[in-house]
């Protein structure tokens, strides 16, 4: 977006602080909101991020928490600021709130708080900015996969300040309250996300003061510049080329039409293209990617494969050029429905490492369970009356690679976050767990195994309403040089008399007392031909209960000759 803001140059050593001190920053910030929140989809689940950003609005830090918002907040920033009238509106002490999905990439449940930086009260240095999930904000369900248009998926707040000048705006503030079902929890997640992103100005403003405000500005473009360096570094070694990434999405959520796709890589020197052009028109049902989260996805999957383990930054993203279409899958326009928009982001990024497998077979996994099985479920407790709500995604097993099998967790566009502890869900919820357990036999067979999907069993102790978005069940993981393919996801509602209705994508789905939410989260593709697989390391997966007998005669019979 811009070049260097100075001709400065600040040493190597103090640049490195200077990194380390924004990232802690950052951090900081996101441990203020743990510490504070009152949902569990923000203090266990970690379903947010916090980050800083400098005046030109290019990211300085990012704390470790949800990678898939990495791309995002840029583009809320900018259109929040922009909404209220531009940079020169604000004033120290300001808070915006912002959840429009077009600028978000997110379903309006995904609420935006952004706080401008000013140095000695004067001059505007940045932003922190903190994008949190918020359980209920009066969309038609909590959580929805059957929306048909932008405005039944929540209340929309379009960049106005719900603080001035640190002073609470009660008007905004009533409208919040008047439109959620659960209004303790969010009015908790809304002074948490506040509280945050005061830690942040208060945090930067201590960087800056520290080394002054010309060294940190050298550093930052020094920091940048490294950055840029390390991923073309690292593209350098891929062949030029054009490489095509295929994926397909059960169904959009309304329509039961699956949804084929491919996602062009162009390598030029180190410059990288993805091209989302050719992808399908955007959906009737809810299962569009506005063009914040698409660039974000492909930020992650480049960032993943190039960024050898730093923190992410802008300089990270300038050797990458993402092409959409205005109006399709990747690139919906208002009014189009978006709330599981990030379905499509999570496997874009699985696609996109199909297509680098084309180039470098061994530069990438095989694929995961390419899905992040969400359950959202919400009610009236019995005795008290009181809402509640809870949600949480699930784990896969993930790809294996070359000199590794794949193990378990959460997405990569997710790697940062957790499920919650089965104890905080039955203390907080009606539910008791009856199984959480690696599933026998999910795994891809391979020189290298794909690791295990889960199976988690919960039963209802009180009439509950549930949600399930769960993709990838028709199209198992996929294998990489001969690996097999792995287990795919799935999900199932067994009610109170034994009858069991699949539930893979369902809004607002009835369980009654007693009735069991069956949830079988996919396995890790296999990387590698499996008769290469030493006989030790089969012997050591049936010993450990990953696969049973008959599975590994069939999978591996060279270990029992």
């Amino acid at each position: 977006m811009f070049g260097r803001i100075t001709d400065a140059k600040a040493d190597p050593i103090t640049t490195e602080v200077i990194r380390h001190a924004l990232n802690s920053a950052a951090n900081q910030m996101k441990r203020a909101l743990i510490r504070t929140s009152f949902s569990p989809i923000i203090y266990e689940v970690l379903d947010f991020a916090a980050a800083i950003y400098d005046k030109e609005v290019r990211l300085l830090s990012q704390a470790p928490s949800l990678p898939m918002f990495m791309g995002t907040l840029s583009f809320c920033i900018i259109e929040a600021v922009k909404a209220n009238g531009g940079p020169e509106t604000l004033k120290p002490g300001d808070a915006l709130i912002y959840n429009w999905p077009f600028g978000t990439g997110s379903h309006p449940q995904d609420v935006v708080i952004i706080m401008p930086v000013f140095f000695r009260d004067e001059e505007l240095i940045g932003y922190t900015a903190m994008k949190g999930h918020w359980l209920d904000i009066g969309a038609k369900d909590p959580y929805c996969t059957d929306t048909t248009d932008v405005f039944q998926e929540g209340v929309i707040f379009p960049g106005v300040k719900i603080y001035k000048e640190n002073v609470l705006n009660d008007d905004i503030f009533r409208m919040i309250m008047a439109n959620t079902r659960v209004p303790q929890m969010v009015r908790g997640d809304l002074d948490a996300q506040v509280t945050g992103c005061r830690v942040g100005v208060k945090s930067l403003i201590e960087v800056i003061e520290r080394f002054g405000l010309e060294t940190y500005r050298a550093a930052v473009d020094d920091m940048f510049d490294h950055g840029e360096r390390i991923v073309r570094s690292y593209f350098e070694k891929i062949p030029d080329g054009r490489y095509v990434g295929k994926g397909e999405m059960d169904n959009n959520g309304v329509t039961t039409d699956r949804i084929p796709f491919e996602v062009v890589l162009e390598v030029r020197g180190s410059d990288v293209i993805l091209d989302f052009s050719g992808v399908p028109d955007e959906q009737a049902g809810p299962t569009n990617s506005p063009l914040p989260t698409t660039i974000s996805a492909s930020r992650v999957a480049i960032t993943m494969l190039a960024g050898y383990g730093e923190a992410p930054h802008e300089g990270h993203f300038r050797p990458l050029k993402v092409i959409t279409r205005p109006g399709s899958m990747f690139d919906p326009l208002p009014p189009a429905p978006s709330f599981i928009y990030g379905w499509p982001g999570l496997q874009a990024i699985e696609v996109i490492y199909n297509a680098v497998a084309h180039a470098m077979p061994k530069a990438v996994p095989a694929q995961s369970g390419g899905c992040i099985c969400s359950v959202v479920a919400w009610g009236s407790r019995e005795e008290s009356g009181e809402p509640w709500a809870d949600g949480t995604p699930l784990p896969t097993g993930q790809g294996a690679w070359d000199g590794g099998d794949g193990g378990i967790m959460l997405h990569i566009a997710e790697s940062a976050t957790r499920f919650t502890p089965a104890e905080v869900w039955e203390h907080r919820n009606p539910w008791i767990i009856e199984q959480l357990a690696l599933a026998e036999d999910s795994v891809g067979p391979g020189k290298w195994r794909g690791g295990p999907g889960l199976n988690l069993d919960i039963r209802m102790t009180e009439d509950t309403l549930i949600t399930t978005v769960f993709d990838r069940t028709l199209n198992a993981p996929w294998g990489l040089l001969g690996g097999k393919e792995a287990r795919p996801n799935n999900c199932f509602a067994k009610m109170p008399d034994g009858e069991v209705h699949s539930i893979a994508k369902s809004t607002h789905f009835h369980m009654p007392k007693d009735s069991v939410l069956q949830t079988r989260t996919g396995g890790g593709g296999g990387y590698g031909d499996p008769a290469e697989r030493p006989v030790e390391m089969v012997k050591r997966d049936l010993a450990d209960g990953y696969i049973t007998e008959d599975y590994a005669r069939k999978h591996y019979p060279h270990a029992f000759s």
